[in-house]
């Protein structure tokens, strides 16, 4: 018997058109003989939608026009999928055995519908309620990687309310490390809201806009070196890709550099020496432990001029875009995007 399993993507975050991208992807990819698929798209203003076309290409939004209101019911008894077809009085049902959460960012990938999907006791694609909002959270990941003792860049952590008094954050951030800066929301992915500052001018306007996107800001001393990335897969027994390096176009990787500059490259296979590599797969190893992480993550790191390693962060939900590097650092080992949705999928658990 086939397993049923929800697929959910879009959602009210930043990246909303990122996760219809990589929804696509695995979609278009997931073994259809073993799995009856009900994809439910989540609108931008929360509605949640059964698609029920056959056209898997949701950039398009046809999934909106067409789509039936239904939401996954929090009752354990049930398991299901509930079906809210207006004036419709019984109740349609669609059982689910797994929920796999093609989510980025805000109530994706933040321990919200894992959550939900705890409460259902429906296993799930990725990391628990825990390791995703640990992992979320810049800063909360900083606080757990530390305990590992994988090396990291300085940071001040910056909350809204302390704007009030915008020159005492000024001079806590100036007397931890010089500039420039790098400024985070702590809670969004993607690169969203991130910034960089030279001065005190640029330095303000920064934490501004990171403030937009979060009532918390990281601010980190910046690393000079190479961006270099690598996908973890497995719960006990975990699978660590090789590595491979982001060559942006911008002078950092935010989100315009990284889905719109046609001129940043991904490389699967980076340039570095053998033993960088293993130390590098090795930090990750320790990353994904440190944040009681399961199924999925990519995690990036830096290496400097000199060889030294610097945890940069780690995404537990990372993307299946065309030009995403997780499901191309798996290929690279020999695996099709479908034989790496499979054993996803065969991971999910509560």
């Amino acid at each position: 018997m086939k397993k049923s399993v929800l697929v959910l993507f879009g959602g009210c975050s930043s990246e909303h058109d990122v996760s219809l991208k990589s929804a696509t992807t695995i979609l278009n990819n997931i073994d259809k003989t073993q799995y009856e698929v009900h994809p439910v798209g989540i609108t931008k203003e929360g509605k949640w939608l059964l698609y029920t076309g056959k056209d898997y290409d949701l950039t398009n939004n046809g999934w909106q026009k067409s789509g039936i209101p239904a939401i996954l019911s929090p009752d354990s008894t049930q398991k299901a999928l509930i079906i809210c077809k207006p004036g419709v009085q019984e109740v349609i049902s669609i059982d689910i055995d797994v929920v796999f959460p093609v989510l980025h960012g805000k109530n994706g990938e933040d321990g919200t519908i894992q959550g939900l999907c705890q409460l259902a006791q429906i296993p799930f694609v990725g990391c628990g309620v825990l390791a995703s909002a640990v992992s979320m959270d810049k800063a909360f990941t900083k606080i757990a990687v530390a305990t590992k003792g994988v090396p990291q860049a300085k940071y001040v952590v910056v909350k809204e309310k302390e704007m009030k008094n915008p020159d005492e954050v000024i001079h806590k951030i100036e007397s931890a490390f010089n500039y420039p800066y790098f400024i985070k929301p702590a809670n969004a992915g993607s690169s969203v809201g991130i910034s960089k500052a030279k001065n005190r001018t640029e330095l303000i306007a920064g934490l501004n806009c990171a403030l937009e996107q979060d009532k918390k800001v990281l601010v980190e001393e910046t690393i000079v070196g190479r961006e270099v990335e690598t996908a973890v897969m497995g719960n006990d027994d975990v699978e660590v890709s090789g590595v491979g390096e982001i060559l942006a176009a911008a002078e950092f990787y935010d989100f315009d550099a990284k889905y719109n500059n046609s001129e940043s490259k991904t490389v699967v296979n980076a340039d570095l020496p053998a033993e960088t590599k293993e130390k590098i797969r090795a930090y990750a190893r320790d990353v994904f432990d440190a944040v009681e992480g399961k199924g999925i993550s990519r995690i990036d790191f830096f290496v400097k001029e000199d060889g030294d390693i610097i945890f940069n962060e780690i995404n537990t939900l990372p993307g299946f875009t065309p030009i995403s590097m997780y499901p191309m650092l798996f290929k690279e080992t020999g695996l099709t995007v479908t034989e790496i949705v499979t054993k996803l999928i065969e991971l999910a658990s509560l």
